[in-house]
This record gives structure tokens, sequence and C-alpha cells, in this order.
């Protein structure tokens, strides 16, 4: 649990500083000096990938957790009664397919805030 957290913790620094760096190194260099630029684009592009990278952690790890927690039920289910396993195993699949429909549903989200931004149209360019 401790080397995934520090994992998820690695990832979210490091898309919080490389990728608006990333961003902000293809911005238009002013016409003259002294002239403002403005990074409004650059900054929503930033904080959209720092969203995304925190609705897939939390996504994935809460959906981790209710797996191991419904895996480890199952097979302690399966240890007292072992007639019963083929109705715990049916039970345990369709609920494993339901804790995995959110871990899919942060997915879809992160790709449309990646892909289809609807906060651009707003910002005017």
């Amino acid at each position: 649990m401790r080397k995934t957290l520090s994992c998820v913790i690695l990832s979210l620094i490091f898309v919080t500083v490389l990728a608006p760096l990333a961003i902000a190194a293809a911005a238009p260099v002013p016409a003259a000096p002294g002239e403002p630029v403005d990074y409004t684009k650059a900054i929503v592009i930033g904080c959209s990938l720092l969203a995304v990278g925190i609705a897939m952690g939390f996504g994935t790890i809460g959906t981790g957790v209710g797996m191991g927690n419904g895996l480890s039920g199952a097979t302690n289910a399966v240890g007292r009664n072992p007639e019963a396993q083929g109705k715990i195993l049916l039970t345990m699949m369709v609920g494993l397919a339901m804790i995995e429909s959110l871990a899919i549903y942060a997915l879809v989200i992160a790709l449309i805030v990646l892909y289809a931004n609807p906060l651009i149209k707003f910002i005017g360019m």
C-alpha cells in the first residue's frame, strides 16, 4: 500500500511539474520586448492535467481497495463453506464488475477533460 501511494504521489508531482513547463515552452513569443504574453490557455490545460491525474489516482485506488476487500471476503466465505462456492463466485464476479465500472467512469471523465476539454472555449482562444 505504501509503495502504491508513493508511486501515485510521484506521478502527480511529475505531471504537475512537467506538463505546464512543456505547454509553456510552446507558448507564442511576444512580438516586441515588454509586450505581455497571455498564458491563460497554458494555465487551463495545466490545471486540467492536474485534475485528470488526481481523478484517475483516486478512481483507481478506490476501486483497487474495493476489489481487494471483495476478493478477501469471497475467499474467506469459500474457506468456511466450500459447498457454496458457485453462488459466492457468481456474486463476487457481479460485484467486481460493478466496482470496475467506477474506474472506467473515472477514465472516461479523464479522457473528456484531456481531449475534449470543455473549458478551452471559455478562455477565448
